[in-house]
């Protein structure tokens, strides 16, 4: 029997080592611009451009290629079947069961009869695995294991359908349940309404060290409080406890603390879009939180508890607003640790064509804190639909034993790179349009691709067409 973290410390024996692992979300083929987003500025502003699925998914590659080069343990999410039949057969879209073309006049009856719900059925939003699930690492729970809580994501209808999926994807890259517990998402109701690790961020030392886990929301769903009026705020105070309470978590080892609802009516729509951490590093906006000056001081307090010392990195809203901060993504970036133990950035290029932002950036450059060095990547097909480096990633801390059980096929190296290089050239198109969607051959596409993709990442039947 696995000895939990409460047995380990009380007989003294050494912590394991761990690192971080992000898995990033592999673009789907459906990949397009429907602006079914509401919050998020970028996807309504986009809506109904043209997108180029192929180069979605090959920039998303490389930014996996290039953190992998760098010493990062990098590895694949993979993307969920689109159009999802089985969402519009619920919603009456009749047609013969089980063949392609009973699912073919699904698609065609959608299409003419209710348009944006087909689109709700293709969007290729999973690509954002930071809104997959939450995680707690060993470290932090009371049974010593990896726990995962796929997102409800209850407030879109594109996105309240992937937790199924998503349980299921994760189930088959984390298949030990003596080390991994993946849970069933949170029942979907607006009251436990949760967005994932976009939310969530863990504060440490060293990865396999007890850390603290900080779980930001937009609204309680009792007790009243303030709340945005503009925009709706997605996750709930209640939902962020539940996951808490779920994973094992100690109150000495958990943070609540709740979005400005200003920020959210500016489009901030997940707390990733405002902040970011990685270990002992916090890099937010100054109007990032309600009471920000005792969020940092819990958070001071209860990281000291563990040998810690919380470093905030604070942008003042005078030298980049939040309006420029949305738009770039500023802080939809990735804290990657170096081996001096100070953070690697990861921003996208919007942050290098935005004045303020830049002129930022080049300070940050020039003083001697806890961030040092950055590299810009062009996720610009991601951007438009509002997501950054962040949004594509999920993170993971692992120690060896945990690294070793995860499905071996997932890790980003020079031979996998290649290989779902290639495996998208074959099956992705270079244009899809929101009218695209309606052919009924793009779901014949996507079915093959992933088909494929499941062979060469060596985790089984996953998808609903495999398993009927």
């Amino acid at each position: 029997m696995q000895a939990t973290r409460t047995q380990l410390e009380r007989t003294g024996a050494p912590v394991p080592t761990a690192f971080e692992a992000n898995f990033d979300g592999l673009v789907g083929p459906t990949h397009n611009y429907a602006g079914l987003s509401f919050g998020n500025v970028a996807s309504q502003s986009n809506e109904k451009r043209i997108a180029n699925p192929k180069q979605a998914a090959l920039q998303g590659l490389h930014k996996m290629k290039a953190l992998a080069d760098l010493g990062y343990r990098q590895a694949v999410l993979p993307p969920h079947e689109r159009p999802s039949v089985s969402l519009l057969r619920t919603l009456g879209f009749g047609g013969g069961s089980g063949s392609n073309g009973g699912d073919a006049e699904v698609i065609r009856r959608a299409a003419a009869e209710a348009p944006e719900l087909l689109a709700a059925a293709s969007s290729a939003s999973a690509m954002w695995a930071a809104n997959a699930a939450t995680v707690s690492p060993s470290a932090d729970t009371a049974d010593g294991r990896v726990h995962f809580t796929p997102a409800n994501l209850a407030f879109n209808l594109h996105r309240s359908i992937e937790h199924r999926t998503t349980q299921r994807l994760l189930a088959a890259l984390f298949p030990s349940e003596r080390h991994f517990a993946v849970h069933p998402a949170l029942p979907g109701t607006p009251v436990l309404g949760d967005e994932g690790a976009a939310n969530h961020t863990r504060f440490c030392g060293p990865y396999g060290a007890r850390g603290v886990e900080f779980f930001v929301y937009g609204r309680r769903a009792y007790g009243g409080g303030i709340a945005p009026s503009r925009y709706p705020a997605r996750q709930t105070l209640e939902a962020s406890q539940a996951i808490a309470r779920r994973h094992g978590l100690s109150t000495s080892a958990t943070v609540f603390a709740q979005q400005r609802p200003d920020v959210i009516d500016a489009g901030v729509f997940h707390n990733d879009v405002i902040a970011v951490g990685n270990q002992q590093v916090l890099f937010c906006h100054e109007r990032a939180f309600v009471e920000q000056a005792s969020v940092y001081e819990v958070l001071r307090e209860k990281l000291a508890r563990h040998g810690a010392t919380l470093q905030v990195v604070e942008v003042p809203d005078a030298e980049v607003s939040v309006g420029d901060a949305v738009s770039s993504y500023l802080f939809n970036s990735q804290l990657l640790a170096r081996a001096d133990g100070r953070q690697l950035l990861v921003v996208p290029q919007e942050c290098m064509e935005n004045p303020s932002v830049a002129a930022w950036l080049e300070r940050l450059r020039d003083a001697d804190g806890p961030i040092a060095g950055q590299r810009v990547f062009d996720l610009r097909e991601s951007m438009r639909n509002g997501g950054g480096p962040a949004c594509l990633r999920l993170r993971v801390a692992l120690n060896d034993a945990e690294i070793a059980a995860v499905a071996p096929s997932v890790w980003m190296n020079d031979a996998l790179h290649a290989v779902l290089s290639a495996w998208v050239e074959r099956h992705y198109r270079d244009r899809l349009g929101v009218d695209d969607l309606a052919d009924p051959q793009l779901l014949v596409e996507s079915r093959t691709a992933l088909d494929e993709l499941t062979t060469l990442l060596g985790i089984g039947p996953v998808y609903e067409f495999q398993l009927a």
